[in-house]
């Protein structure tokens, strides 16, 4: 297991798919968990083993994927989820603003053998 600081935010792939939220395309475009390739060495995963990643709102199990964008690697410790319902599994409730928080939130990561929940699963609504 290693400490991470986890942020969420928007990319290509989760937006062209967003209307398609039950689709094996959308799952593939936000159930990532972009991660410094050292940190994946440390829990011992490669690209598409699965972790579980772990905040004080909850844990949400998702797809390694070694992090990227032009050349330019994620900080160790630091780890991306794509928006949507498996990053609303670790992001928390709002600050009093109405706003969750989607960056900077303090977590873990490690690898897992547990499966991924389909979305179906993670847009219940708990009564």
């Amino acid at each position: 297991m290693v400490d991470v600081i986890v942020i969420t935010g928007r990319t290509t792939e989760q937006g062209v798919s967003i209307d398609e939220k039950l689709t094996d395309e959308y799952t593939k475009a936000v159930a990532l968990c972009e991660m410094n390739e050292e940190d994946m060495k440390a829990i011992n995963v490669k690209e598409g083993d699965r972790v579980k990643v772990k905040t004080d709102s909850g844990e949400v199990v998702l797809f390694a994927k070694k992090a990227v964008i032009k050349d330019l690697e994620l900080p160790e410790g630091v780890v991306f989820i794509p928006m949507g319902p498996y990053a609303n599994q670790v992001v928390g409730r709002s600050n009093g603003s109405g706003t969750p928080q989607f960056k900077g939130i303090r977590g873990s990561v490690e690898a897992t053998h547990e499966n991924i929940k389909p979305v179906e699963e993670l847009l219940k609504v708990v009564k």
